[in-house]
């Protein structure tokens, strides 16, 4: 937890972004995370937040991002465009990468998951679940804190930060 708002205040002071609505690059993968969630709320209407979060963890999104292949992904794509983001045509500085890496270590660790440790009644691990779980709220919680920050309220869209 303290290693995301540490990144969150870096981003901030480093980029100024009261004036810069553009997404910083370690907040690509909460964006990811944030809308699938919205995704599954939008096809189950009366779901809540938390469902829905528990809905994400059985996902296969969510493997690949626990897994680490979302971000080995994306550093292969970055490295074969010399590090040139498609989406926004900007290079990316090797201290963005290490924190990129950082954020992809501290997911692996957060959204672990040991297939034999499960609830009675559902397919969640033990005391893992917790754990990302609450990983998952606090990425998304950091997007919409960004969101804020930004003045870009339109883009919140679970108000977890309410």
């Amino acid at each position: 937890m303290i290693l995301i708002h540490a990144i969150i205040q870096w981003i901030f002071e480093e980029f100024s972004l009261e004036t810069d609505k553009s997404r910083p690059f370690v907040l690509y993968v909460a964006e990811i995370i944030y809308q699938k969630i919205y995704e599954i709320k939008i096809k189950n209407p009366n779901l809540t937040n938390i469902q829905a979060f528990e809905i994400f963890i059985a996902s296969d999104d969510y493997n690949e991002i626990s897994s680490g292949n979302f971000h080995d992904k994306w550093f292969k794509e970055l490295e074969s465009n010399d590090y040139v983001d498609k989406s926004t045509k900007k290079k990316i500085n090797q201290e963005t990468i290490r924190l990129l890496q950082i954020q992809k270590d501290t997911m692996i660790k957060q959204l672990m998951k040991i297939p034999k440790l499960y609830y009675a009644k559902s397919h969640f691990p033990l005391e893992l679940s917790q754990r990302a779980f609450d990983h998952l709220w606090r990425v998304c919680e950091s997007y919409e804190l960004w969101c804020k920050e930004t003045k870009q309220n339109g883009l919140i869209l679970l108000n977890l930060t309410e």
